[in-house]
């Protein structure tokens, strides 16, 4: 994986963003063992030099390079400022990264990275990095997570939406955009539209009237409507609903990755993959679209009036 050599091995990887708490970690465990069992060679790459305890197998990890605990202690660095100065030390330390990659030749790589939102929407460091990977002919896609509770606020969800058509624009690679735990979703409180108005992004003007409603938001009226016509003139952010417990939704995000990141896997790995998802495994795999996460939803709010109903 020599710098600019031609005709050097391609190596296929996704690198997984997103705030803190959207489930990074999670999602690489859970993706390493679904890949895994179809017959993918799979590397975890820690890049988050602040992740102390990784559930999945890691073969490189920046905390071999630098840990953030070291730099708040010697530099006197808040976390923030620690974690850019991580990113800023590993883009200073390319050849310790190439190093590392180069041993595993021939897999698919997962790049676990910070939470930390300004490194991607602003801030050059793991942009750069990526741009570094492009030229060692990794051929990446950004995975961004978001957690579906945010689709239970209108105005949060505004703010996700600007947060990801930024993070796309920056960082500059073929983007998924995810939202996490969506098996958690209906312990986050009513919805006001169905699923797929926020999986698709649909007419946003029916958000600014839900937001209108309140009487905080009703004088930000003109500014909600300014970001939402910001984010529907691009009209780039979507999203692939997942449950890292259920296997047709793990399938679904990686079918989707593997568009935009151009892996195409072969017959053997197809066999394999139509061979786990037609096992059935205990209580899994039984959602297997956004109309079927949605039908759970409104299930789990039927039942909660239902409950309130028989209160009375």
């Amino acid at each position: 994986m020599s710098e600019g050599s031609k005709g050097s091995l391609l190596a296929f990887g996704q690198v997984v963003i997103g705030p803190p708490g959207s489930g990074k970690t999670t999602y690489c465990h859970g993706m390493q063992e679904f890949m895994g069992r179809i017959g993918r060679k799979v590397t975890v790459v820690n890049l988050d030099p602040a992740n102390e305890v990784m559930p999945y197998q890691c073969a490189v990890d920046i905390a071999e390079l630098i840990t953030l605990p070291d730099v708040m202690e010697n530099l006197k660095l808040g976390p923030n400022g620690g974690l850019i100065y991580c990113m800023e030390y590993l883009e200073a330390n390319f050849d310790w990264l190439q190093e590392k990659l180069a041993v595993f030749r021939g897999h698919y790589y997962l790049f676990d990275c910070p939470g930390q939102v300004e490194l991607y929407t602003h801030h050059d460091a793991l942009k750069n990095i990526f741009a570094q990977l492009a030229k060692w002919n990794f051929r990446l896609a950004a995975v961004h997570l978001v957690d579906s509770h945010y689709c239970t606020d209108p105005g949060k969800f505004i703010s996700v939406l600007c947060t990801s058509l930024s993070t796309m624009l920056h960082v500059e690679l073929p983007h998924v955009n995810v939202l996490s735990k969506m098996d958690l979703i209906e312990q986050y409180g009513k919805l006001a539209f169905n699923l797929d108005y926020y999986t698709e992004v649909l007419d946003l003007s029916y958000l600014v009237d839900h937001l209108a409603s309140d009487p905080f938001f009703r004088n930000y009226r003109r500014l909600n409507e300014k970001l939402v016509e910001v984010i529907e003139d691009y009209s780039l952010v979507s999203f692939v609903p997942l449950n890292v417990q259920d296997k047709e939704s793990m399938r679904q995000v990686m079918q989707a990755v593997d568009k935009a990141n151009g892996y195409s896997f072969g017959d053997q790995e197809h066999r394999s993959l139509e061979a786990l998802m037609s096992a059935a495994v205990g209580a899994d795999f039984h959602f297997p679209s956004t109309l079927a996460v949605q039908e759970k939803y409104v299930q789990s709010q039927d039942k909660a009036v239902e409950e309130e109903v028989m209160d009375l």
